[in-house]
């Protein structure tokens, strides 16, 4: 439930505040998968080669998404909130779904 300003209506900082922290705790998701695919990338006995260059990709992936949340967070700051724009999104969810594929071809090498 949204907190009441003065007025009556939504507080002007909570939604700004609530996005941040959600684009913190994407990265934070986004650095744990990646950690997870270099703990199965260590647990591995074949394919080393292949994982690895996937999980060099993911961590590429991870820093360019770093990158694009802090630009986002510091937008959110000087404009208060307002829109995000479409590159912004498309970037994003690229870099999520690269990481799916890199996470994919990872499973094959340590399953197959």
């Amino acid at each position: 439930m949204a907190a009441l300003g003065r007025n009556g209506g939504a507080e002007a900082g909570g939604q700004a505040e609530r996005t941040r922290l959600s684009w913190r705790r994407t990265t934070l998701a986004f650095a744990l998968t990646l950690g997870l695919a270099v703990r199965g990338l260590v647990m591995a006995d074949s394919g080393v080669l292949v994982g690895g260059l996937a999980v060099a990709c993911g961590g590429l992936l991870w820093a360019g998404f770093l990158v694009l949340a802090q630009r986002r967070i510091v937008a959110l700051s000087r404009t208060g909130g307002h829109g995000v724009s479409a590159s912004t999104v498309l970037v994003a969810a690229g870099a999520v779904g690269l990481l799916a594929v890199a996470a994919g071809v990872l499973a094959v090498v340590t399953l197959g």
